[in-house]
């Protein structure tokens, strides 16, 4: 009677936390259950901070199910190479208009306390930290409640996590005002097209929601404003005029900054669907020069079903120390380390490289497609790398020749 009346209390009276729980239920079924509950949950310290963290997250990996509106949990790994590249400041405002759990925004909290820990010493840092740094919205009202427990237990007091359907109309109020968007949005789902903001649809006409968002975090973002967002690969090289707009949009008038392929396994058992990262900053006024290129072809862990981890803990994450031979079953740190070079040693790299630059004029020639394979150039047995479209034509040619003797034989045989 006194365990969740307590609960909605935590976060004080007026706290968005004590607004997601006014409605939560008590559910286990019998004092048995909820005694051995206790008596699990006695010996861990529940004093530190981390601890409360990392029991939470173990906790809901342990849920994480995919939803019918497209809901999948984000590997915390991947979570934590995307804030890394981006490197969270104190004076950031962050926003995940797909939060979920809040992993995101987690994820940036706990990189901003580790490397830069006046925050929480300056009065006015720590205010902003614990008040205005971080923005997550959501429609589902039990993601929503979980997020802002996950907030709460990682020492965040009072984050803004919102219900609201981010694409609605309803929601086009906040413009131009976070300099840091961290998300994967859903890629799949209901979607009430009549509903769909009309300054999205502005932008870019289309029923695809992985599309709307992309042009939504351009609309969040204020000018030099960054993101590092999660698509489906066919935001890459879709050929729906929807794609082609966006993507000349991103290159043309925005400073696109990278594409970090992933591979398919990354969101299994959830889902098998193909992935990048898009990196890009918002200037609405052009700057993309070269755009930096990563094939990730191993993330540490199995990539079947299983998730099975390929290297001890220690070695896992992004910002693990490998020897060289274990680059092939973890690349995050090599991703994190050649992000760094990518104005530097990596525009010399060559297009046969694991990662490599290619100039604007580039990706022009191609109709603005970004799938990393119309770039990367193949290398034969005898060693030599020719361009994919030299053997495309090749390819187109042969096509024609075998074309050409059927129309011969058919003649021969009339």
């Amino acid at each position: 009677m006194k365990v969740f009346p307590f609960l909605r209390q935590l976060g004080g009276e007026r706290s968005t936390y004590s607004e997601h729980m006014k409605d939560a239920r008590f559910t286990i079924p019998t004092p048995q259950l909820l005694a051995k509950v206790v008596d699990m949950l006695d010996d861990v310290p529940m004093e530190k901070r981390d601890t409360n963290g990392d029991l939470y997250e173990y906790m809901l990996s342990k849920i994480a199910t995919a939803g019918q509106n497209g809901q999948f949990r984000t590997p915390r790994h991947i979570i934590q190479l995307m804030v890394e590249m981006m490197a969270p400041k104190p004076e950031d405002e962050i926003c995940d208009p797909a939060c979920g759990t809040a992993g995101f925004l987690v994820a940036a909290a706990e990189h901003v306390r580790q490397r830069h820990p006046n925050v929480m010493t300056d009065a006015k840092q720590r205010k902003h930290f614990h008040s205005s740094m971080f923005h997550g919205y959501d429609f589902d009202s039990t993601m929503l409640r979980i997020g802002s427990m996950n907030m709460l237990m990682h020492g965040i007091e009072n984050p803004d996590i919102r219900y609201r359907d981010s694409l609605s109309e309803g929601a086009s109020g906040e413009a131009g005002i976070f300099s840091l968007v961290l998300a994967n949005p859903p890629f799949a789902g209901s979607l009430d097209y009549e509903s769909v903001a009309k300054d999205l649809q502005r932008v870019v006409k289309t029923k695809k929601t992985e599309l709307l968002f992309v042009a939504l975090f351009l609309r969040l973002l204020r000018p030099g404003g960054r993101a590092a967002v999660i698509v489906p690969e066919g935001v890459l090289f879709g050929s729906s005029n929807a794609h082609k707009t966006l993507r000349k949009m991103l290159v043309e008038e925005q400073k696109l900054d990278a594409v970090v392929k992933l591979p398919s396994g990354v969101f299994r058992p959830y889902a098998g669907v193909s992935t990048a990262i898009l990196l890009f900053t918002k200037t609405d006024s052009g700057g993309t020069e070269n755009v930096w290129f990563y094939d990730v072809q191993a993330d540490g862990w199995s990539l079947d079903d299983k998730r099975s981890p390929l290297l001890d803990e220690s070695k896992l994450g992004c910002l693990a120390a490998l020897e060289a031979e274990e680059h092939a079953k973890n690349n995050l740190p090599d991703v994190l380390a050649r992000w760094a070079e990518r104005g530097g040693g990596e525009l010399d790299r060559a297009r046969t490289e694991q990662s490599f630059c290619v100039p604007k004029v580039d990706i022009v020639a191609q109709g603005y497609d970004l799938s990393l394979n119309r770039y990367k150039e193949v290398v034969h047995d005898d060693g030599e790398h020719r361009p994919p479209l030299e053997i495309i034509g090749e390819i187109e040619k042969l096509e024609r020749e075998i074309s050409d003797g059927l129309a011969e034989l058919k003649a021969m045989l009339n």
